[in-house]
């Protein structure tokens, strides 16, 4: 048996509502997103669990914390599954961002694997510090189920980088929506994707949420 990660975005926020970059902000999940974490737990709480990694911000807790306490499982939180940092941009709308920091908007759009939003981070950093945790798993858990309660941009570059996708294609390459799963066996000759940022665990009502 080998080790299989369940990537979890986290639930939905204000922020993901109205497509604000939300990166180091620490909104908490709307009443929506605590549905969208009920339901994930309700679906998925009767697969044997090793672990939760868990991403220390408000959103991805509240996320993880219904399958946690139904199954007695303790959170392992960590700061490399916390979100990019989206730096001055922060809070603010993409068309904003576009008017105040057109150059450097423009070169994050190009390639934000090697470029950074405004005093914020590069992908590339974060894909170093999500491998860190990657390993970590690895190295305690050679086999089993693991859950990963993570953001969007941090899934889709750990995502690009298991699967051998350039970090600076991460926004084109891979849609992440709020609630989405995805699950990536390790398998002995590489990682296998075995499903991406799926929502089928939501009813109909909660699956039309918008998905920024």
């Amino acid at each position: 048996m080998s080790l299989t990660l369940y990537f979890l975005r986290h639930g939905e926020t204000t922020y993901s509502q109205e497509g604000g970059y939300c990166g180091v902000l620490d909104p908490e999940l709307t009443e929506d997103g605590e549905k969208m974490a009920q339901q994930f737990a309700q679906a998925y709480a009767k697969l044997d669990w090793r672990a939760a990694y868990v991403s220390p911000m408000k959103r991805t807790i509240a996320t993880a914390t219904p399958l946690c306490q139904t199954l007695n499982l303790e959170m392992e939180l960590r700061e490399g599954l916390k979100e990019l940092n989206y730096g001055q941009w922060e809070g603010e709308q993409p068309a904003t961002v576009n008017q105040t920091y057109h150059d450097d908007y423009v070169r994050w759009l190009t390639d934000p694997g090697w470029n950074a939003p405004t005093g914020g981070e590069k992908g590339i950093d974060v894909s170093r510090r999500v491998s860190a945790a990657i390993q970590e798993i690895e190295g305690r858990y050679p086999s089993g189920n693991v859950l990963v309660v993570s953001h969007k941009a941090t899934i889709r570059i750990m995502l690009c980088r298991l699967l051998g996708i350039d970090v600076g294609r991460f926004r084109d390459r891979i849609a992440m929506p709020v609630g989405g799963v995805s699950i990536v066996e390790m398998r002995p000759h590489g990682p296998l994707l075995h499903q991406l940022a799926d929502r089928s665990h939501l009813e109909s009502a909660l699956r039309s949420r918008p998905g920024t």
